[in-house]
């Protein structure tokens, strides 16, 4: 008849493990490590349970009756099916009886993150026909995992997904915040990142910690948010500017075209004339978005758009250069106002609020939102969130830090409604009047 025991092997003055005994017919015995430890003083040898005289050591006694009973219980069935018992079959039993999850080397977060990087091509994006990870996305895990690899170094230890708990997620985002000295938005991202990575090894299923799924990211409060735009003003003073140099004329048409078309930079700079189209005297741009993989057509009206689709289509240049030469361009057009936002400080490497000349806070990101802030109100809003690739209207307002002004979404359809009516004429209808 097959028994099961606890016993320690070792009586040496600390903590010790505990091991378990299963011992089978034709003394055969299968002995392993519980996971638990005590001291040997505090070991009742005939009992082969711990003394309960702390709170400690009561815990203890319980889960070692539970794993007795439940190992007793599995062995009997085991057994009555005929099925094999060995040191494999009770470590998964120590395992199961305790949800106990093994650390592998597929569960470390930094090499899932580099799974999926190594995977970038191939990986399917939900509502995406297209497969494969855009360069700007994995440029993204590239970062989180460059940012991931220096906070497990300080903490001298590698992360498992099982250790992705509450107390992870709040000492890492402090760490984010507080040491690294990086802004919310920018912090935010990072806890997005990893609740994404998290997911993404759920799928494969690779054990997760429960808490993975209560992880929320975050962004700055929108009364905090500085956003800059250029007004239909200042792109005029744009492109009425005297600019000479070959760079600085590139750089301004960019400006002037992604103004204008409302898309990211780089679906902008992607744009040849293959993307160009004519149809009943119109000309269109035709755009498949990097990020969404959205097909998006935008009509081009603004003479000057024109003549530079047809005459003089800037060439593609690095975003950095572009983000430089901007600055000059604006600075040259007199974009002097004084106006309070962040600016990278070259020496700490992080963004500083403060007031600065407006053309110093120039960058790409300013094309998109220019155009979105500046059509807000005097086009649809469905129709501006088909061409800048939104999904909804309340991520739109949120971009371009505006709330829903109900009464301007009245004020448009009546003037639609005019619009629509005002050719037809007066309809004189008689009345027959009832006799008395």
């Amino acid at each position: 008849m097959a028994s099961i025991e606890f016993r320690l092997r070792s009586k040496a003055k600390k903590q010790v493990p505990i091991q378990i005994r299963v011992s089978l017919s034709g003394n055969k015995r299968i002995e392993l490590n519980t996971g638990f430890t005590v001291n040997p003083n505090e070991w009742k040898t005939d009992k082969q349970r711990p003394k309960q005289n702390t709170p400690e050591n009561k815990i203890l006694f319980s889960s070692l009756n539970k794993l007795y009973t439940f190992v007793f219980d599995n062995l009997n069935e085991n057994m009555n099916k005929g099925g094999l018992v060995d040191k494999y079959w009770l470590e998964s039993k120590i395992k199961e009886c305790f949800n106990r999850v093994e650390k592998t080397d597929a569960g470390l977060v930094i090499n899932h993150i580099q799974y999926i990087i190594d995977n970038a091509n191939t990986r399917k994006i939900k509502g995406r026909e297209k497969l494969g990870l855009s360069e700007n996305r994995i440029k993204g895990y590239i970062t989180f995992k460059n940012l991931f690899e220096i906070y497990q170094k300080q903490k001298r230890k590698q992360f498992n997904f099982i250790d992705i708990n509450k107390t992870f997620v709040d000492g890492f985002i402090n760490w984010l915040i507080n040491t690294k000295k990086y802004s919310t938005n920018y912090a935010g991202k990072q806890i997005d990142n990893l609740k994404t990575v998290c997911l993404d090894a759920e799928k494969l299923d690779i054990p997760t910690n429960s808490y993975v799924k209560h992880i929320e990211g975050f962004t700055e409060d929108k009364k905090k948010r500085l956003i800059q735009t250029l007004s239909f003003k200042e792109l005029e003073l744009i492109r009425n500017a005297e600019i000479i140099k070959p760079e600085l004329l590139n750089a301004r048409n960019w400006l002037l075209l992604g103004c204008e078309i409302g898309q990211r930079v780089g679906d902008l700079m992607s744009i040849t004339n293959e993307n160009i189209r004519y149809e009943r005297g119109n000309i269109y741009i035709d755009i498949v978005q990097e990020k969404t993989g959205k097909d998006v057509t935008v009509g081009i009206i603004a003479p000057h758009v024109i003549y530079m689709i047809e005459n003089d289509l800037p060439h593609k240049i690095s975003t950095q250069k572009l983000n430089a030469y901007i600055k000059r361009v604006c600075e040259i057009a007199e974009i002097n106002e004084v106006v309070e936002g962040s600016k990278l400080n070259p020496n700490t490497r992080r963004k500083e609020r403060g007031l600065y000349p407006k053309h110093e806070l120039i960058t790409t990101h300013i094309f998109r939102r220019s155009f979105a802030t500046n059509y807000y109100k005097k086009v649809p809003t469905a129709i501006l969130i088909n061409i800048t690739g939104h999904s909804k209207e309340s991520l739109f307002l949120t971009y371009i830090n505006e709330s829903e002004d109900k009464d301007t979404n009245a004020d448009l359809f009546m003037k639609f409604y005019e619009d629509i009516h005002k050719d037809k004429t007066p309809q004189l209808k008689v009345v027959k009047r009832a006799l008395q």
